[in-house]
This record gives C-alpha cells, structure tokens and sequence, in this order.
C-alpha cells in the first residue's frame, strides 16, 4: 500500500476510533450502544452472548498517539493524552474493519447508478409536492415572416422558431444544417463543443419534416436542434465529463433527459463542453469561452451550453447545476437558465457529483423558451430515486400584478449587486408586482458544503484513489483533484450535522416563502446559490441589462502568477438576476421573468461577431 493511500486511510478512522475513547475505560455497555471494552472475540463467547463492538481481528496498519495529536488538527477536535492512548491501541480493531468494502480483503465495487440509500426531500413534512393536473399554455404572438438572414433565424427563440416549423415555413433540416454550419464556424475561438453529432442531427430532422408533413407534429421542440453538457449519457456517442480520465467513454444507453428529448422530436447536433467533472469552465480541450467577451471564459460548469446558446449555434441547451453551474455561465453569456425544483427533472444516466444536489434544466435565448424545455423533461423516472411526480403549471398570460416579489435589502445595496439588480427591482413593482423585504438569519451557510465536498468524493472515490485524478488538467489548490483528496478528512459526524443543519435551512426557507410568491437576488449572492441549491428550490437567471467591467471574471481563485486581462475603456456585458421560486412552482417565476423581460426589452441584443 503506498504512502498516499495509507495516509487517506489512518486518519479519518484514527479520529472515529477517538469516539470509542469516550466511552471511558471500563464502562459497560449494552449491544444497542457499544460493547465492554475488553470482552473475549465472539467465536469465544458464551451460548446466548450478544455480539459486541470492538472484537474483530486487527487490520491495517500501526498508529500510535501522534497520528491522533496531528489528525485532531484536521477535525478541530482534541483529546487527552489517555484518550489518544486508547484510541491508538484499540483503532485496528474498532474502527479499521469498518473500511473493509474499500481496502479488502472482501472488497465491494458500488456501481455508478447506485445511489445513497437516504435521499434529500425538499418537501417538508406536511407539505406535499403539486400534483393537480398539468397547466401548460404557450404564447399565441404570431412570429411573424421568417428571416431572410441565416444568423437572424439562429438566434430566434424557440417560440417563434417552432411556430415557422409547424407551419412548415422552415424545415428542421435546414435549420439543423444553420446550427451544424455555426457550430463548425465558431467552436475554434469557443471551444465549446466536445462532439459534434452531423449524422445523427440529420437523420433526425429529416425524420421531424416527415413526421410533421405528414401531420404528427410533436410539439413546440419538434424539430428544435439542441446541444447537451456532455455529462449526459448518448448512446454509442462519447460522453466525457469534460475529463481526461473519461476522453474516450462510449455509454451504451441514452440518458433519460435524451431519451424525453428525442422523443419531444428535438434534434441532438452536439455535445458541448463542461469544467472537468463539472467544475468551472477548463476541461481537457482547453477553456470555453465568453462570446460577449472572448478573453475570458464562459464560466461553469455548463460552460458549452452558455457559449453555444448566446453565440447562436444550438436552439437551446441542456445544463446540469449543483451549486451554481447554469446560474453562472447564464449570467455570464447573458442566457437564461432554467434550475428547476430538485427531484423534477431526472438524472438517470447523468453524471453524479452529488446525489443531493445534482440537477438538469434547459439553457435557452428566453424565459418561454426554458419553459418549453421544461415542460418535455418533467416527470419521474425509476432510475433516479428521487425524481418524483409533480405537476407543471405554466401559462404565458398570465398576469403578475399582485405577486409578492421577497427581496433582501442589504443584499440589493453591496457587492455582488449592481444598478442593473436595484432597476430590476423597480422594473418588478412598474409591472405590478410589490416588492417585499425579507430577511434570513445570519448563519455559516457555508457549513453545508461538508455535503456537498463529501458526496463529490464519494462519488469520483476510485478516481482519486487511484491517481486517475492526477491527469486532470487543472491541479490548482481550488480544483476537483485537491478537494477530493482533503474530504477524506471531513468527518462523517459533521456530515450528519451538516444534513441536519440543511433541514434547519430548508425550514427558514420555508417560512421565508410563506411570505412571498418569489424571491429576487444578485443572481452570484454566495449565501443563496448555497442555500437554494440545498433546499431544491428552483430558480430562473435572465438578462436584464448590462454592466461594464475593467478587467476579465473568472470562476478560479485569483492567482498572481497569471493575472487577468484588463480593459480600458472597460467592455459592455450582459447581466441579470436571479428569481427563485416556490418548490415545483417554475410557472411563477417562468410569469414574472416573462414580464421583465418584455419590460425591460434588453433579451434580444446579441454578442457581435456572430
């Protein structure tokens, strides 16, 4: 056993084996709580003797009191001298078998689709998801002649896209071969697209325009070419991670978000790029990149979907977020991003990073556009345990006027908020919706991430382990490879109290949206990309103006050897806000950012150049 692997093994277990020092010395216990410390191996015990604690053959390696001292600095826990004694002496048969699935010898392989056997439920008790039946009602605006310019029908929204396919003005081959021709043309300064898919695409839209010319028209994505994070499994088509390790990984199954898609008629024209294991916006092709502003990237992780989608190369795109990775690259590419409720959309056949987070949702060129995604990817599925069944209730004329907006005061007057966020603001009470101040209580949000890091190294467990990690192409101190190295040491009692702090959250979250049919924040405020995505909320990100920057953003911690560019005069961006919703309540936020987007009319400005 090497030195690295020895170390991720002795100390986490070596601060557990402290827990049995507690007990003191010769308190005697029953088989619920622990057993007598000393008592004879189990094979020598008496005929009606329980099993006990602390008996089994000793394994694993030597530790002595100053592996304990050292390690105590890790968890910020800290024992006598007696206590690391006894802990020392007794480690190798306490705590030490307890690893045996990993380090042998009777080791046990845990498949990717196996999931934790407890889950995250964002509905309280007492509460239930929205089951009523489905309310789904599109807009009826006429989209008007169809462009004569390729680039104008590129950019086109979904919703005036599918009405010229329907009405067979625009073919969906034609339109595939726009976005194929695009995504050629651009991807090289982009680096935004991981595998392009021609054959497929046009096998598929030529199967669209038959379907539809003989009257079996789908609906409103029928035809729709579209692009995935490549951490969505296709079948016979490599799925990557955006991952050194995973370059050349060829699933055999679609995923089920491809198979709803392909069976809504959308058409696949390419996998596009993610931060590797879905982080930021490196992966092992290089950086993707801003469209608005090419000497910076994307942002991340579904940093292909924001590119492709506000460079005009895909219809919409599929994203995926577990803690701010569709909010982030759409307000930096000035998309919007559609997170919907945790649970509504499933993830079979997706990449886990962690089982209780982990969410999918459309990235698109307007707020319907999101919903009409949405409205093909909802719905349970048995290979995602907690996927469940709720209802979608969206109408695109509905009014706003009356609906309680939240807002947090102080947050709307400091960094990261903008005169963009506070005339956002403004534009929400002119429509007719009444700004409510909210509060939450001042706690370590942060806290929860001991969630977040533990699962996200349970999950890549074997890369790291067995040094597969190391090919990644980003090994910075804030990348996946460290991180999952130093969550070995977070100690699984501070998971546990993490999970139950969650659900004190959840509760404030609760009693916040009791209040308020909505919240509106800094779409990059830490404290809610952190708290939502804990809770399952849903939220939308949409461009509601635009913000000049002196110098180029970037997802990675600053690093003076390689500062970024800087502008002068500074450079014209697009920015946004973020609404979040009501558990399983998208069509409210869906109204409300369709009434600030037509008032605040900033939604179709494109990035020059494409």
């Amino acid at each position: 056993m090497n030195t690295r692997r020895q170390f991720l093994i002795r100390a986490p277990l070596g601060l557990l084996g402290a827990a049995a020092a507690c007990r003191g010395q010769s308190q005697q216990v029953s088989p619920v709580s622990g057993p007598p410390t000393g008592a004879p191996p189990s094979g020598g015990l008496p005929a009606g003797a329980p099993p006990t604690f602390g008996t089994a053959n000793a394994v694993g390696p030597e530790v002595s009191s100053s592996t304990f001292a050292e390690a105590e600095k890790l968890a910020q826990v800290q024992m006598t001298s007696a206590e690391r004694t006894m802990a020392a002496a007794t480690w190798r048969a306490t705590m030490a078998p307890l690893l045996e699935r990993r380090v042998g010898p009777r080791k046990v392989a845990l498949e990717a689709d196996v999931a934790p056997a407890t889950r995250w439920n964002p509905v309280l008790p007492g509460e239930s998801p929205r089951t009523a039946k489905d309310r789904f009602v599109r807009s009826a605006s006429d989209p008007g002649p169809l462009p004569t310019s390729d680039a104008d029908i590129a950019f086109a929204p979904i919703a005036r896209l599918s009405r010229w396919i329907e009405a067979r003005k625009l073919t969906s081959e034609r339109l595939t071969h726009i976005y194929l021709d695009r995504l050629k043309r651009f991807d090289p300064q982009l680096r935004c697209v991981i595998t392009l898919t021609p054959d497929l695409a046009l096998e598929q839209a030529r199967r669209a325009d038959a379907e539809i010319a003989a009257g079996k028209y789908r609906g409103p994505i029928h035809g729709i070419p579209w692009g995935g994070k490549d951490l969505l499994d296709t079948a016979g088509i490599r799925t990557t991670y955006g991952a050194e390790p995973f370059r050349n990984r060829v699933p055999s199954v679609d995923s089920t978000v491809v198979r709803r898609l392909r069976d809504a008629g959308a058409v696949l024209v390419a996998k596009l790029s993610l931060g590797a294991l879905a982080l930021n916006d490196i992966w092992f092709g290089g950086q993707t990149m801003n469209p608005w502003l090419l000497e910076e990237g994307a942002s991340g992780s579904s940093a292909g979907p924001g590119a492709a989608t506000a460079a005009g190369l895909v219809g919409f795109a599929i994203g995926s977020e577990t803690q701010g990775s569709i909010v982030s690259p759409s307000m930096r590419c000035g998309v919007t991003g559609l997170r919907p409720t945790y649970g509504r959309v499933p993830r079979t056949g997706a990449m886990t990073l962690c089982w209780s987070y982990d969410k999918l949702g459309p990235m698109a060129r307007s707020v319907e556009d999101s919903m009409l995604v949405l409205q093909a990817l909802s719905g349970p599925d048995v290979g995602d345990v907690s996927s469940v069944a709720s209802s979608l209730d969206f109408d695109a004329s509905a009014s706003v006027r009356g609906l309680r907006i939240g807002y947090l005061p102080n947050w709307m007057e400091e960094s990261p908020a903008t005169d963009v966020d506070r005339a956002t603001l403004e534009a929400a009470r002119k429509v007719g919706m009444i700004p409510t101040p909210v509060s939450i209580p001042d706690w370590p949000y942060d806290s929860l991430n001991v969630v977040l890091f533990a699962e996200a190294a349970a999950a890549f467990e074997e890369l790291t382990l067995s040094g597969k990690a190391n090919e990644l192409r980003v090994q910075t101190p804030d990348a996946w490879p460290n991180l999952f190295r130093e969550a070995r040491f977070l100690s699984a009692v501070d998971f546990v109290q993490a999970d139950r702090f969650r659900r004190m959250v959840a509760r404030e979250m609760a009693r916040v949206m009791s209040q308020v049919h909505l919240l509106m924040v800094p779409s990059l405020r830490d404290e809610m990309l952190v708290i939502s995505n804990n809770t399952g909320h849903p939220s939308l990100t949409l461009r509601t103006g635009f913000v000049h920057v002196s110098e180029a953003r970037s997802d990675w911690a600053p690093d003076p050897a390689h500062p970024l560019p800087r502008f002068s005069p500074p450079r014209r961006v697009p920015h946004g806000v973020t609404l979040i919703g009501r558990l399983f309540d998208e069509g409210t936020i869906a109204s409300a950012g369709m009434a600030l987007e037509q008032s605040l009319g900033v939604v179709g400005e494109r990035p020059q150049g494409y």
